[in-house]
């Protein structure tokens, strides 16, 4: 009895449609992966543009800011609707880099810092509870006291005030608007610090 020859199985009707469903499982597949790739670049594409444009998101580093935020934290901003309030938390861009800072006192006030690192703003001693204890300071300023905030800035400090550079600093100055990246309101790592900020 005759065997069928390789080349006899292969063109046999069954043969080919064997052959014809793998060549359909193949492309089904590299369908199925070119859909999640194309899924995945798109929900990604978007997360960039949401991150950047409405929930801009900051690593923090250094310790100008502690204890209201220490390095390593990682929080949200949103963009400012309206016009942003004495204690807020804001990143803004300065040579290069985005700096995180409170706002101290707005376009027109009046600012004055004493000896022992007391904030007047307007001759009201501005309450900080914010601050760890023992934390006022008058640390680097280079401004002359009493401090008019010039129109459209923001007179801005860091919460660790024996180390933090801020508009106490005349290299750095108060804060113009377009300068703002966003308002600090939710921290999201790590997540035993998880919560909003201010």
């Amino acid at each position: 009895m005759k065997t069928k020859t390789q080349a006899e199985r292969t063109g046999s009707p069954a043969a080919e449609q064997t052959n014809e469903e793998r060549t359909g499982r193949r492309r089904r597949y590299w369908q199925s992966i070119w859909h999640v790739a194309s899924v995945l670049i798109t929900v990604a594409a978007a997360a960039v543009l949401v991150s950047t444009l409405l929930f801009p998101v900051f690593r923090i580093y250094g310790t100008s800011m502690t204890p209201a935020l220490e390095a390593g934290d990682v929080v949200v901003a949103v963009r400012p609707a309206g016009s942003l309030k004495r204690g807020d938390l804001i990143a803004f861009y300065f040579n290069n880099k985005i700096l995180i800072k409170r706002v101290i006192a707005k376009s027109g006030d009046w600012v004055d810092i004493d000896s022992d690192g007391n904030v007047y703003v307007n001759d009201k001693m501005l309450s900080e509870p914010y601050l760890a204890a023992n934390e006022k300071s008058l640390g680097t300023c280079t401004i002359d006291l009493p401090y008019q905030v010039p129109d459209g800035r923001i007179f801005v400090m860091g919460d660790h005030r024996a180390v933090s550079l801020d508009s106490r600093d005349a290299d750095i100055g108060c804060v113009a608007e377009e300068q703002i990246a966003g308002k600090l309101v939710f921290r999201i790592w790590p997540f035993t610090r998880i919560g909003t900020v201010g």
